[in-house]
C-alpha cells in the first residue's frame, strides 16, 4: 500500500484506549474517531466524556458521537471521511450493513475471548465465572452477525487463579492493542490476511452483566462463588450478608470445609479472614467494603466488630481448597 492507510476508529471504554493508540503508527492515518455520547456520571450527574473521546482529543483527532446510524446524515458523514478500514472496539452500538459496507475494506473488530467462545458484551467476566483456563484476542473482519465474522489473527493467554475481572481486562486490553497493531503493520506492507471462518461448534455467548447477578446465593459451590467476587471485580462487585450485615466482598478464596454447617453460616472468623460455609465448602472472605466506606482488609474491619473474632459453628472448620 503505498498511500497511508486511511482508518476511522470507534471505541469507548478505556479497554478500547490502547487499541486507539496502537492505531497511531507509520503510514496510518486516522481520519476521525467515533464513540458513544457524553453520559451523566459521578453523584453530581454531570455529562462526562468516555475514554476514548478523552485521549482522541488529547491527540487531536476528530470526535463524532452520533446516536446510532439509522438516520442517513450519520451514515453519509461517516462515508464523507473516505476511509479505507473502520476499526471497531468495544465501541458499544450495532453497526448496520450500511455502514459496515462504507469502508473500501471493510470493517475489524478486536474482540476479547477466542471466538466463537463467549461472542457478546461480556466475555472477560464469563470468562472467568465459568471456570475457564484460556482467554485471548481475536481480530475479526466483522459482518452482520454477532460477533460471527471470520478470524484474522487470534492470541490466547492463561487464565490466573486469582485472575479479577479487572486484572483480565488489562491484560487483554494490551495484548488486543498488539494484536491490532500487528494486522496494521501487515496490510500497509502489502501482505495478505487470511480470514479463517469460526467453528459452528462450542459457540457460547457472553450476556452482559446485570447488578442483580452480583448478589452471593450462599447455597451454591464455593468454587462458584469464588469466581463471582473474581468476575465481578471491579463491577459490579459481589456482595452479600455476612453475620447480619450487608457487605461488597472484593477478594475471597474457596475453602474446602471439615463438618455441616448451614449455607450463609460464619463458621469461623479471625486476622486471616472470615469462613463462610457454602452449598459445598466454604468461602474465605479477605476484603470486604461497608455501606458508605471504603475496601478493606477483613483484619480491619473486624477492629470495627471483635465479636466476630474466634466465632466458630460448632464442629465445621474451613481449611485450603488449594
Amino acid at each position: 500500500m503505498k498511500q497511508p492507510l486511511r482508518l476511522v476508529f470507534a471505541g469507548t471504554p478505556e479497554f478500547a484506549v490502547p487499541h486507539l493508540a496502537a492505531c497511531r503508527r507509520d503510514r496510518v492515518e486516522i481520519a476521525a474517531v467515533y464513540t458513544q455520547p457524553d453520559r451523566p456520571a459521578g453523584r453530581g450527574r454531570k455529562l462526562a466524556a468516555s475514554p476514548v473521546k478523552a485521549a482522541a482529543l488529547a491527540a487531536g483527532i476528530a470526535v463524532e458521537q452520533p446516536e446510532n446510524f439509522k438516520d442517513a446524515a450519520a451514515r453519509a458523514r461517516l462515508a464523507a471521511y473516505a476511509p479505507d478500514l473502520v476499526v471497531v472496539v468495544a465501541y458499544g452500538l450495532i453497526l448496520p450493513r450500511k455502514v459496515l459496507a462504507i469502508p473500501r475494506l471493510g470493517c475489524w473488530n478486536v474482540h476479547a475471548s477466542l471466538l466463537p467462545r463467549w461472542r457478546g458484551a461480556a466475555p472477560i467476566q464469563r470468562a472467568i465465572l465459568a471456570g475457564d483456563h484460556e482467554s485471548g484476542v481475536c481480530l475479526m473482519q466483522m459482518e452482520a452477525g454477532l460477533d460471527t465474522g471470520p478470524v484474522l489473527l487470534r492470541r490466547s493467554l492463561p487464565i490466573a487463579n486469582e485472575e479479577t475481572g479487572g486484572t483480565l481486562h488489562d491484560r487483554l486490553a494490551e495484548l488486543g492493542a498488539e494484536i491490532l497493531g500487528a494486522g496494521l503493520d501487515r496490510l500497509v506492507r502489502g501482505d495478505a490476511l487470511v480470514a479463517m471462518a469460526q467453528s459452528a461448534e462450542g459457540v457460547t455467548y457472553a450476556h452482559k452483566l446485570d447488578k442483580a447477578e452480583a448478589r452471593i446465593d450462599w447455597t451454591e459451590d464455593a468454587v462458584a462463588i469464588e469466581r463471582k467476587v473474581r468476575a465481578f471485580d471491579p463491577w459490579p462487585v459481589a456482595e452479600a450478608d455476612i453475620a447480619g450485615e450487608a457487605l461488597r466482598i472484593w477478594r475471597a478464596q474457596a475453602r474446602s470445609l471439615a463438618g455441616e454447617a448451614t449455607p450463609g453460616t460464619v463458621v469461623s472468623a479471625g486476622r486471616d479472614g472470615i469462613d463462610v460455609a457454602c452449598g459445598r465448602g466454604a468461602l474465605r472472605v479477605l476484603d470486604i467494603q461497608r455501606a458508605g466506606g471504603r475496601r478493606m482488609a477483613v483484619a480491619d474491619y473486624l477492629n470495627a466488630r471483635p465479636q466476630l473474632l474466634g466465632l466458630a459453628a460448632g464442629r465445621a472448620t474451613a481449611t485450603a481448597s488449594r
